[in-house]
């Protein structure tokens, strides 16, 4: 109903648009963590500790330099925004969604701890994936297991595969459903 309802504009270059980029961020960050798992493999260096006297502006975080630095905050506020979306979808969680002027205190609280556990989440879960380097003043990287090679590794791996599996089969399932219903018209 929505869509019968958008614009002609909207329909042939929004919709497609905002796919493709949301597309390329799924690729990128797949990119990143495949290119972290070779990094990982090949140097020690990589794993996700605190970096020792490494004060800020002195130290690129980024092998991109500004660019580099502009990409890594875009993906992890794609992140985090697929990840809340995430966490909405999942069948266990689709009854904490707020209603409009119709949210009882118990569900705004329930969203409340679900938001901050989330976004406590975020900076830990960008560092172990390799996305950034930056620690912020929390000392994110000081935790035990980020020195852990195998959780690291096995982290890593599961977000690429899982990640690629999720966007193949999005992909090719709007594939067959438009193929379906371009021959189904025709035929």
């Amino acid at each position: 109903e929505l869509r019968h309802r958008a614009s002609p504009w909207q329909r042939n270059l929004g919709y497609p648009l905002a796919m493709l980029g949301l597309l390329a961020l799924t690729g990128i960050s797949v990119l990143i963590v495949c290119f972290h798992v070779l990094e990982l493999l090949l140097d020690d260096a990589a794993m996700p500790r605190g970096i020792q006297d490494a004060c800020l502006g002195q130290v690129s975080f980024s092998i991109f330099g500004s660019f580099g630095a502009a990409l890594q905050v875009v993906l992890i506020f794609y992140l985090m925004v697929s990840s809340v979306v995430g966490f909405y979808s999942s069948p266990f969680f689709t009854r904490l969604l707020p209603e409009r002027q119709d949210t009882s205190l118990t569900k705004i609280i329930g969203n409340c701890v679900s938001l901050l556990v989330l976004s406590s989440a975020l900076p830990v879960f960008s560092r172990t994936l390799g996305i950034t380097r930056f620690d912020l003043l929390g000392h994110f990287g000081r935790f035990n297991w980020l020195g852990n090679f195998y959780i690291v590794f096995l982290y890593n791996m599961g977000f690429a595969g899982l990640t690629t599996l999720c966007l193949v089969k999005r992909v090719s399932w709007a594939i067959q459903a438009e193929l379906i219903r371009a021959f189904g018209e025709d035929g």
